[in-house]
C-alpha cells in the first residue's frame, strides 16, 4: 500500500550489484516512487559504498533522469566529462545516445548517497558505451527494473534476422 510521505532513513532498500564481490560495483537502492503510488515518476535512494558504483556508464533511449546528491562525494561521468559532485549537487541526465552517459562514482572515504528520480517511459532502451551492450526493459507488468516484465541484454552483433523462426 502506498503512502504519502516515505522518511528516507525508513525506506527499505536492497542490495545492487552483480554479487560477486566485485571491486567496482557496490550500492544498497530503495525504491521511493512506487512506495509513494507515483506511476509517472521513479524515483529511488541510492547509497554507493566507498570507490564503487551502482550501475554501469549508461544512456537511456526513453527516460530523463536526475540525480540530487544527499551525502558524500564523487565524480559524474557524463559523455566525456568527469565533473566532481557533492553534498547539494543536482545532475542532469537526458534521454538520449552515448553522449548523454552517465554514472556517479564513489570517490570519497564514506558512502555516497543521492537520490535518483526518472520519467517511467516503458519500454526503455539503455546502451552501455563501456562494454558495447544495450538493454531492452518492459517493466509492465512488474513493479520496476528488478522485476522487469521483459528484460534483455545482448550486443548488436548477437542480433537475429527479423523473418528468422518464422514459418513462411
Amino acid at each position: 500500500m502506498s503512502r504519502p510521505v516515505v522518511h528516507l532513513e525508513e525506506a527499505q532498500g536492497f542490495p545492487m550489484g552483480p554479487g560477486d564481490g566485485s571491486d567496482r560495483f557496490g550500492a544498497t537502492v530503495a525504491p521511493l516512487g512506487t512506495a509513494l503510488g507515483l506511476t509517472g515518476l521513479g524515483a529511488m535512494q541510492t547509497t554507493v559504498d566507498a570507490g564503487k558504483r551502482a550501475f554501469p556508464f549508461h544512456n537511456h533511449l526513453g527516460n530523463d533522469e536526475l540525480f540530487v546528491i544527499l551525502e558524500g562525494e564523487g565524480t559524474y561521468r557524463f559523455g566525456t566529462e568527469e565533473i566532481p559532485v557533492r553534498a547539494g549537487s543536482v545532475c542532469g541526465a537526458p534521454k538520449g545516445g552515448p553522449e548523454t552517459a552517465h554514472q556517479l562514482i564513489n570517490t570519497g572515504a564514506g558512502p555516497l548517497r543521492y537520490l535518483a528520480i526518472s520519467t517511467m517511459q516503458d519500454p526503455d532502451i539503455c546502451e552501455y558505451p563501456d562494454s558495447g551492450k544495450f538493454a531492452a526493459f518492459a517493466i509492465a507488468p512488474g513493479a520496476g527494473f528488478q522485476d522487469a516484465h521483459l528484460r534483455f541484454v545482448g550486443r548488436l552483433e548477437d542480433g537475429r534476422g527479423y523473418w528468422e523462426g518464422e514459418e513462411a
